[in-house]
């Protein structure tokens, strides 16, 4: 049976991937320079993501690091300004913890995180969350959810990944742990051939537990 639950967060429990986007794509706009999507997505899958186009576009460092703080500050206003909650969400996680325990693995800033998280109810059923400070090695290298493991204490085979990106889902795959991929428009082109199941909402997860006992 599976006894703990893994999460990702950006595109499984709030909305948040196509605001990473636009906050980089405006900030990127702003000194005339384009950000291709699809490219991006590529990019993301591989670890990388906007600063990728932009280096191979010949743009130096320090202009990099004025945008990225940029994109960060627009960022930050979408997450405070926009509608990224998914409906469902809470209620699912409610009736999860009656039966698994569950955390957060996610690449998000703690800055990001502590913002999107003020007001919402999310952060209540997780025992723990581990934000991009918390690790060395970003996904698609498993360091992320291997850490995770470790801090529940837990073995592979009693655990289970939920994630909406090829990035992710191929860290959990390298730390040996079964992957669930739910709906996302904005990463549904990706390659997800190598997960254990395809979900379209996050309320099908509790088949799925239940299921496994």
């Amino acid at each position: 049976m599976k006894r703990y639950v893994l999460f990702d967060h950006d595109g499984v429990l709030v909305d948040t991937e196509h605001w990473y986007y636009k906050a980089g794509e405006r900030a990127l706009a702003d000194i005339g320079l384009p950000l291709d999507k699809d490219r991006y997505l590529r990019d993301m899958s591989q670890g990388l993501g906007t600063w990728a186009q932009v280096r191979a576009a010949g743009v130096d460092e320090r202009t990099i690091s004025g945008r990225r703080k940029v994109r960060d500050d627009y960022y930050q206003e979408y997450l405070r300004t926009e509608a990224i909650e998914i409906e469902g969400v809470v209620e699912t996680l409610a009736e999860l913890s009656k039966n698994v325990r569950m955390a957060i693995v996610t690449t998000a800033k703690r800055t990001d995180f502590d913002i999107i998280h003020e007001k919402r109810q999310i952060r209540q059923f997780m025992d723990f969350v581990l934000v991009r400070e918390d690790y060395e090695l970003a996904k698609p290298h498993p360091e992320p959810y291997l850490t995770g493991l470790k801090r529940f204490g837990a073995a592979k085979e009693e655990t289970l990944v939920v994630e909406d990106s090829s990035r992710g889902l191929n860290s959990a795959v390298a730390a040996g742990i079964e992957c669930v991929v739910v709906h996302n428009e904005f990463t549904k082109t990706q390659d997800f051939s190598q997960a254990s199941h395809r979900i379209d909402t996050l309320i099908e997860l509790k088949d799925i537990i239940l299921g496994a006992a």
